[in-house]
């Protein structure tokens, strides 16, 4: 019997049993269940486990926070249920039951971009690095950068583009990919699709708006625009998405002796001529008019506005899931306007979180068995990875969660003020502050100041003023 087999027993009796489980499965540090009746799991009794550390239902999903021992507890409960696990995508699957068209679609949108992320996060971290070395005039009383008296530099930021390019220009190769594979299609159809939207016999599109004259296909009778889309992320969805269709289509209608030649054949040039002589256009000017809204809420007269209801509620979109419809918001940012101010107030929502857990470290200091779930839920959050903070902590006693909500208006208010802009999306805590443009870090320092400080100063105060930090356990379901 393993360390946690007790508290697993306990586990799958409180979820409703064996007969009452779909699917299950783990990732870093949750169990992931699909139940057959929601309903049925006890939540209290769960929450009151020594092993756990929170839980809350999202994308269909029961989930158990358990922290970085989740593999051993995992397996501890696999033994213990006689239940064989499976993979985190077939309980994906498996939880799409429980789940309503809106919560389908974020769920479809969060697949498609999160394998993107940690190349997009390595991206951002190298264009980070290039304007401080090729864009911050620090020598010779302010007129050079290190690269202008530096040839090793000026060759390391060379080389480094090679990798910033890959990221950011060849951006719908990676969007066509991962939803052909989101959608079990042929992937390598996907990636060639994306390829034909970056080609370099298109006018690049960042060359557009200056380009005196655009290339054209000529068929005689019509034109087409030879334009790129590099860095586009509507036109590279909608690309992608036709092309999973008619391969689907294709392949039902089409006879298996012919299939092989048949199918990929006219999915691909469908969808290519689709994307270009379609697609692509409609796709850009979407991609723009979206982006367009959100710059003007940045910039516009109302943005202090703006940006102190977005940093106020977006800890509670995080609960619901549509916090993953900022990733594709960022990103075509990035494409129009050369990097993102939206980003930095979802890193800075992130540390107000975590801020907020340390006044509760600071309040329970006398409460060993608290502070097991509060340190290392708060190093956590400062670090990116907020569920544990939030869900394992701050929804607990609610009041923390809504004062790191104020911290995190309050910083995004301050970091909209000064313009504070990222290259890119980076690590969602302290170390957010590597993906921040080197001319805006000053600023973005002092907003983690505010977001460190606001939430820890209104935790401790609203706590000592209730007199006892009482646990209340409200069901957080999605």
């Amino acid at each position: 019997m393993g360390k946690y087999a007790e508290d697993a027993k306990e586990l799958l009796k409180l979820v409703g049993g064996k007969e009452n489980i779909a699917a299950v499965s783990h990732c870093v540090t949750r169990m992931r269940f699909v139940l057959n009746d929601p309903a049925k799991a006890d939540v209290p009794g769960i929450e009151k486990l020594k092993s756990v550390k929170g839980s809350f239902t999202q994308s269909g999903q029961f989930q158990v926070i358990i922290g970085t021992t989740v593999n051993d507890f995992y397996n501890d409960f696999i033994a213990v249920s006689g239940i064989e696990g499976v993979s985190k995508d077939a309980v994906k699957s498996a939880a799409k039951q429980n789940q309503n068209a809106l919560q389908r679609m974020i769920t479809a949108l969060a697949e498609v971009f999160a394998p993107l992320i940690p190349a997009i996060i390595t991206g951002g971290l190298i264009l980070g690095f290039r304007n401080c070395i090729d864009s911050l005039y620090l020598f010779e009383n302010g007129t050079k950068t290190l690269c202008d008296i530096s040839t090793f530099w000026a060759g390391i930021d060379s080389f480094l583009w090679l990798i910033g390019e890959a990221v950011f220009h060849m951006l719908p190769v990676g969007i066509c990919w991962s939803v052909t594979k989101k959608m079990g299609t042929t992937q390598i159809l996907g990636i060639i699709l994306g390829l034909t939207l970056v080609s370099g016999q298109l006018l690049n599109a960042y060359a557009v708006a200056g380009a005196t004259e655009i290339p054209a296909w000529n068929f005689g009778f019509f034109k087409v625009n030879m334009i790129g889309y590099q860095a586009q992320v509507i036109p590279a969805m909608l690309a992608a998405f036709t092309l999973v269709y008619l391969e689907k289509f294709f392949r039902k209608i089409t006879p298996a002796v012919v299939s092989m030649i048949v199918v990929p054949f006219c999915s691909l040039l469908l969808s290519v001529i689709a994307a270009h002589f379609v697609l692509g256009p409609i796709g850009w000017k979407i991609g723009s008019a979206i982006s367009s809204v959100v710059y003007a809420g940045i910039t516009g007269s109302l943005k202090i506005v703006f940006a102190g209801i977005f940093g106020f509620i977006y800890a509670p979109l995080v609960i619901t899931g549509l916090h993953h419809m900022s990733n594709a918001i960022d990103l075509q940012l990035i494409a129009d306007y050369g990097g993102t101010m939206l980003w930095p107030m979802i890193a800075l929502s992130n540390i107000a979180q975590g801020s907020a857990v340390l006044g509760m470290i600071f309040l329970q200091k006398k409460d060993p068995e608290a502070q097991e779930v509060n340190v290392p839920s708060c190093i956590s959050c400062y670090l990116g990875v907020t569920e544990p903070a939030m869900f394992g902590v701050n929804l607990k006693h609610v009041y923390p969660f809504v004062c790191g909500m104020i911290g995190s208006a309050c910083a995004a208010v301050i970091c909209v003020a000064t313009g504070t802009t990222a290259n890119a999306i980076g690590v969602g805590g302290l170390p957010g502050i590597l993906s921040i443009q080197p001319q805006h870090m000053a600023s973005f320092a002092i907003c983690t100041l505010v977001a460190v400080a606001v939430p820890f100063l209104l935790t401790v105060a609203v706590g000592k003023k209730r007199g006892t930090v009482k646990v209340m356990k409200p069901a957080v379901s999605v």
